[in-house]
C-alpha cells in the first residue's frame, strides 16, 4: 500500500506532578470503549518515546518512521475500517519513571495500544505496565533481549541484542580460543550486549572479558587502557548516545585499534563522522541504513521520510514497522486486546527490511540483518553494504 501524504493528528503530552499524584503508584484499568476509541470513531494510540535526553535522535527517527508507516499501511487515509487513528505522543526523556507516569495517564484515559520506547531500561518498565493493565505494548528501538517472551502483551518493532551479536559473530569468523573483550555502557543496553556476547561467542569457545563503563562517565582513558590490559584478539563495542564520539577518540588515543580488530553496531547518521580516522578500521554489524535493503517497502519509506524533510536513519524502520503492527492489530482485533495479540502472533509481512515475522511463541521479531563498512565520500562517511544475513540465520533461540 502506498500513502498519499496525509497529515497525522498528533497530541504531545508532558509529564506533570499532578498526573503522578492523581494516578498514584497503582496500575490503571483502561476505559471500556477499547483501544482509546471515542464516540466520534477515533482511536488513540499512545506513543511514549524519547523526544529529549540522550536518545532524542533515536526517538525522532522512530517518530518519522511511524508517521510514514501509518501513511503507508492505511493508504494515506489515517483510518482503519472508517476509524481514524490519532497519535498521542509523550516524551519520556529515556527516564523509566516518566514513561510509567505517561503510560498510566494514557491507560487511565482508555488507551490500550502503547508503542515507541527507545531505552531498554524504560522498555522493561513499560512491559510491566502492559501486563499489569492488560494493554498491547509494542516496543521500539529498545534492544534488550529480556523483552522477548517477557509477557503476552509485549511485542517489539525493532531488532534485539542477540541479532546484533549473531551478526557480529558471523563477521568475526572462528572465535574459538580467542580473547574477546566487551567494551560497553553499564546500563540495560550494555548489559544485554554483554550477556549476548558471552552466550553466543562464549558458547563458540571464545574467552570473554568485560570492561563496563557507567552512563555518567565522560572521560574514557582509563577504561580504554583496561581493554588493552586484557590483551584482546577482538574488541566488541556496545555504545549509544551523546558520548559516542569521545569514546571512540579515547580508544584511538590509547592504541586499541593497534592491538586487535574492533567490531560494533553501525550507529545513526549523526554518528558516522564521530568515528574519525578509525572509521575505516571498524567492522560494523548493522540493523539498518537506507541503502541496505532492496525492496519496494523500503523505497516507499525512504521517499516518504525525505518528502517530510528528514532522512531515513537507524531506527526509522522501527517506527514504520510499529505502525504496520498497530494497523494490523486494529484491523483484526476490533479494539479487543486479546484479539489484537492473536492478530500479531505469527504474522509475517513485508517491512522495510524485507520479509518480517512476529514469532508466535515469544514475540521476537525475525528479520534480516546486515554487515557494513564506512567509506569516505568527500568530507563525510557513507555506509556500504558488505553482506545480508538472512532472518533465520540470526534469529534468537525461542524464549521459554
Amino acid at each position: 500500500m502506498k500513502g498519499t501524504g496525509m497529515r497525522i493528528n498528533i497530541k504531545h503530552t508532558l509529564v506533570s506532578a499532578v498526573v503522578a499524584a492523581a494516578l498514584g503508584l497503582s496500575s490503571c484499568a483502561p476505559a471500556a470503549d477499547g483501544a482509546g476509541g471515542d464516540d466520534d470513531g477515533t482511536i488513540e494510540v499512545g506513543i511514549i518515546t524519547s523526544e529529549s535526553g540522550p536518545l532524542a535522535s533515536y526517538g525522532k527517527a522512530y517518530l518519522a518512521g511511524f508517521e510514514a508507516g501509518l501513511d503507508y499501511a492505511t493508504d494515506g487515509t489515517n483510518e482503519v475500517d472508517g476509524t481514524k487513528i490519532e497519535l498521542r505522543v509523550g516524551d519520556d526523556a529515556a527516564d523509566a519513571d516518566k514513561a510509567v507516569q505517561l503510560a498510566k495517564e494514557y491507560i487511565g484515559d482508555g488507551v490500550n495500544i502503547l508503542a515507541g520506547t527507545t531505552s531498554s531500561a524504560v522498555a522493561l518498565s513499560m512491559a510491566e505496565q502492559a501486563e499489569l493493565n492488560k494493554v498491547l505494548y509494542i516496543s521500539g528501538p529498545a534492544a534488550t533481549d529480556a523483552l522477548t517472551g517477557i509477557n503476552d502483551y509485549t511485542f517489539r518493532s525493532g531488532r534485539e541484542t542477540y541479532q546484533d551479536v549473531a551478526t557480529a559473530g558471523d563477521l568475526l569468523g572462528d572465535v574459538k580460543g580467542k580473547k574477546v573483550v566487551i567494551f560497553a555502557q553499564d546500563n540495560a543496553f550494555g548489559q544485554g550486549n554483554e550477556a549476548a556476547v558471552k552466550g553466543i561467542l562464549g558458547g563458540q569457545g571464545a574467552d570473554v572479558a568485560s570492561v563496563m563503563v557507567g552512563e555518567d562517565v565522560k572521560e574514557f582513558t582509563s577504561f580504554a587502557q583496561q581493554v588493552n590490559e586484557h590483551r584482546p584478539d577482538l574488541v566488541f563495542v556496545a555504545w549509544a548516545g551523546e558520548t559516542t564520539g569521545s569514546m571512540w577518540q579515547s580508544l584511538q588515543q590509547q592504541g586499541v585499534f593497534d592491538k586487535a580488530p574492533v567490531v560494533t553496531g553501525l550507529g545513526d547518521i549523526a554518528s558516522f563522522g564521530a568515528y574519525g580516522p578509525v572509521a575505516k578500521d571498524i567492522q560494523f554489524l548493522a540493523h539498518y541504513f537506507a541503502t541496505a535493503p532492496d525492496n519496494e517497502v523500503n523505497d516507499a519509506m525512504v521517499k516518504a521520510v525525505e518528502d517530510a524533510g528528514e532522512q531515513a536513519d537507524l531506527f526509522t524502520p522501527d517506527g514504520f514497522v510499529a505502525a504496520q503492527m498497530v494497523v494490523r492489530a486494529i484491523e483484526e482485533g476490533d479494539g479487543d486486546v486479546d484479539a489484537m495479540i492473536d492478530a500479531l502472533e505469527g504474522w509475517s509481512f513485508e517491512g522495510p527490511k524485507g520479509t518480517t515475522t512476529v514469532r508466535a511463541g515469544d514475540h521476537a521479531l525475525i528479520q534480516d540483518m546486515f554487515q557494513a563498512k564506512l567509506a569516505k565520500q568527500g568530507s563525510s562517511y557513507v555506509p556500504e553494504l558488505v553482506k545480508v544475513l538472512p532472518a533465520d540465520q540470526v534469529a534468537p533461540p525461542e524464549a521459554d
